[in-house]
């Protein structure tokens, strides 16, 4: 556990609280979340032409067609471009989204053909593209031009697009190198606005008022799991400020609704942890287009009805979750004792074996959550790890997720280099990437990921560390502080949320569902706190009396009764 310095004393005030946390996170001054301090949209290579091209067809009427993607950004991002260029005035419009099943990922020649069927006058990628040479290709031989808008790492080669804004692209002197698909495709329109406007496009018709966008935009930067700069963070705060005050779109107000969330005081945590699960396990388990149907809907009972849609698609997810990681802790337990067997292999005493690469596979589990599982994996072993499940064709489809200090898309270029042909295709980047197999490769990929792993990591073992932000005092131990640290700013990825550390009086420890601690702390001063360490059931205090432990101080809403509550990351027994 690491403290940052300056936080040994306790504050006093909340405002005191609010500055160290800030300045923990590299922040001197107050926090910025003025629209007008945006990037300036000018900054983004191509954005230019791509805006003049798009004000071309709008202009005219001509037929845009939308290529998104499956996940929640690529679903945002969609629903973004149709609601934006509706209000911009476009003619006919529609969208095409690829199926995780049948079509993969971005823009394959697959989907280009299907594109081509509607007889579009210009494709607009969103959240893809960059690196779909092939499609592009494909796209070219049909005789339609594509804008591409997305913020994936290129490859060597530049597309061959009409346009081409991407933040990552080379020679782009945008700052904020994170922004998220659906980030991309709101600068555009707003680009787009500006070149219409220029051209008298609103003489004759009421110029929209894009902000009315933020609020997806928000959704789909923190479901992505960007990283949260400055940029980014006006982007979700002012998408968050429109929710709580109720100016939302009707399909995630429904979304939030249904998830039990109180819009006058919804958190970035809130759009990551109800809103965006349920919009993603329609392209987990179905398609996207069920998503997209809820964000675009502008009736409120229409969008109920697709938001309860998703809403059993997600209840559906969490079983499939829980029962495959059930039966992953099992294969992994076995794989660990056969690894085990000889005594030369076991870990020393007071040793951490080394975070080698995992492979797992069964083949009842499906496609749409083995990144889930993946991920839930690599949380419990500090591990990287491959989920794999059948992908037809006789192919395995892998999904996989990394610690830090392993670029893992990197990593299994290391695997594609030394064993060529081993991998039949994979893509990512440095903490996610997908690859499929041949089923019969699956266990020399195991192999050779495990010692690509090693390779990259070295003999030194590397352990999750929690960065603390100190201790609270006993006097901020309380609602009003819950409250103003869930409304402080948009926490994330890059902003990580408050987290803090103490030792305390415990009591009335027991498990939920065999898998939560639950339990009451004491401070020195002023009454005792609710808390709960989710998926912790390994860090039962076992008759100790007092505990040092690391926590957030969070909000526990039940039917409608408001308490302060601790919400344990680790736990550490300091008596008996």
């Amino acid at each position: 556990m690491h403290r940052p310095a300056g936080a040994e004393q306790p504050p006093h005030h909340l405002d005191t609280l609010l500055a160290r946390l800030y300045r923990h996170r590299g922040l001197d001054g107050p926090l910025e979340q003025r629209l007008g301090a945006l990037h300036p949209l000018e900054q983004l290579r191509d954005i230019d032409t791509a805006a003049a091209l798009l004000a071309d067809h709008i202009q005219t009427q001509r037929r845009l067609l939308i290529i998104g993607d499956y996940d929640a950004d690529g679903a945002t991002g969609t629903a973004v471009a149709l609601l934006g260029l509706r209000a911009l005035g476009a003619g006919p419009l529609d969208c095409l989204i690829p199926s995780r099943f049948t079509d993969g990922y971005g823009l394959s020649p697959a989907v280009v053909d299907a594109a081509a069927e509607r007889q579009p006058d210009l494709l607009i990628t969103v959240d893809n593209g960059t690196a779909s040479h092939a499609g592009l290709a494909r796209a070219r031989e049909h005789g339609l031009p594509v804008l591409i808008t997305d913020h994936h790492l290129p490859g060597a080669e530049r597309p061959e697009a009409a346009a081409h804004v991407n933040p990552n692209q080379p020679g782009c002197p945008f700052p904020s190198k994170h922004l998220a698909g659906v980030g991309v495709i709101f600068y555009l329109l707003i680009a787009t606005r500006a070149e219409l406007r220029r051209r008298g496009w609103f003489q004759t018709r009421a110029e929209p008022n894009l902000a009315e966008l933020l609020d997806l935009v928000a959704l789909g930067t923190v479901a992505d799991v960007v990283t949260l700069d400055a940029n980014n963070r006006i982007l979700v705060e002012q998408g968050l400020r429109r929710i709580r005050a109720g100016h939302c779109r009707p399909g995630l107000r429904a979304l939030l609704e249904i998830a039990g969330a109180q819009l006058a005081r919804v958190s970035a945590r809130d759009l990551a942890f109800l809103a965006a699960p349920r919009l993603n396990a329609a392209g987990r388990l179905e398609t996207m287009s069920a998503g997209i149907d809820c964000l675009i809907a502008d009736q409120p009972l229409e969008a109920m009805h697709h938001a309860q849609r998703l809403h059993v698609l997600n209840q559906e997810r969490r079983a499939l979750t829980q029962r495959m990681s059930e039966e992953a802790e099992q294969l992994l337990a076995r794989q660990q004792g056969l690894a085990h067997a000889s005594p030369e292999s076991a870990p020393q005493d007071g040793a951490h074996p080394r975070p080698t690469g995992l492979c797992l596979f069964a083949e009842d589990w499906h496609e749409g959550i083995i990144g889930i599982l993946a991920a839930r994996l690599r949380e419990r072993s500090h591990s990287p790890v491959v989920a794999f499940a059948p992908g037809g064709d006789g192919l395995l489809k892998g999904s996989a997720r990394s610690i830090e200090g392993l670029h893992l898309r990197d990593c299994l270029a290391a695997v594609d280099r030394d064993h060529p042909g081993l991998i039949t295709r994979f893509g990512g980047h440095a903490m996610a990437a997908g690859l499929s197999l041949p089923r019969g490769a699956l266990e020399a990929f195991r192999a050779a990921f495990a010692a690509a792993v090693d390779a990259a990591l070295g003999p030194t073992a590397t352990t999750p560390t929690l960065h603390s932000d100190g201790p609270l005092g006993a006097n901020l131990l309380n609602l009003p502080t819950a409250e103003a640290l869930r409304l402080a700013a948009p926490w994330g990825k890059g902003f990580a949320e408050p987290l803090f550390d103490g030792s305390f009086q415990i009591s009335a420890p027991r498990l939920l569902k065999d898998r939560h601690l639950k339990l009451r702390v004491h401070p020195d001063q002023g009454p005792p706190l609710e808390a709960i360490g989710f998926n912790l059931a390994e860090q039962h205090p076992r008759g100790a009396t007092h505990a040092q432990l690391v926590y957030r101080l969070d909000v526990n809403d039940y039917r409608g009764l408001r308490s302060p509550q601790l919400i344990i990351e680790q736990l550490v027994p300091l008596s008996a």
